[in-house]
Parts: C-alpha cells; structure tokens; sequence
C-alpha cells in the first residue's frame, strides 16, 4: 500500500516550489515518485507540426520524489506525515496528527 496516492493533496518540503501545494496526477511507485499538477514545471520546446505552424514553449510538470512532498490530511487540513493500521481484512491510511482515517 502506498502512502501517497493519486488525487491526494499535497505539499512540496523541497525544491523550486517549496511551500506550494498541488494535487498528485500520476503515482510511479516502482520509481518513488509522483507527478503534482502545476508544481515542477518544466519548458519543452516543440517543433512546429504543419508547414506556416509556429514552434512553442509548453511547461510541464516533471516527476518528482515522493520524499519530497507531505500529505495534507483532508480532516485537519495540516501537512502530515501517513501511518497504516489494520483492522480485521482492512488496511488504511491515518493522519499521524489528528489519526483519522484517510481515505
């Protein structure tokens, strides 16, 4: 089970974008990494596709380590780190500051 998941709010502790928040698009778990919307941005210079068509600049969001960025509990609304408890066939995720379950 992974502690960060897609669609997870969370906050960038290291990095250009210290501070900032964003919501996970991507998880890569074999890699240990996650891709935030909006926070990491790259620019990529595209080739013009058709003949009269100009090139562009587009920023987009690179990968970045999930050790980098903390969970925001969606009850507190707190940076937190992730805990795990299990109850009968049941495994979930827990906010360590205020331990409700995170869904």
């Amino acid at each position: 089970m992974q502690k960060i998941k897609k669609g997870d709010l969370v906050l960038m502790i290291k990095g250009k974008d210290r501070l900032k928040t964003g919501k996970v698009i991507k998880v890569f778990p074999k890699e240990q990494k996650v891709i935030v919307e909006g926070l990491n941005l790259v620019k990529k210079h595209l080739k013009p596709k058709r003949a009269g068509e100009k090139g562009q600049i587009v920023a987009i969001p690179r990968k970045v380590s999930w050790s980098n960025v903390k969970l925001i509990c969606p009850n507190c609304k707190k940076p937190t780190r992730v805990g795990f408890l299990i109850e009968g066939e049941e495994k979930y995720r827990y906010c360590k500051k205020c331990k409700s379950k995170i869904t």
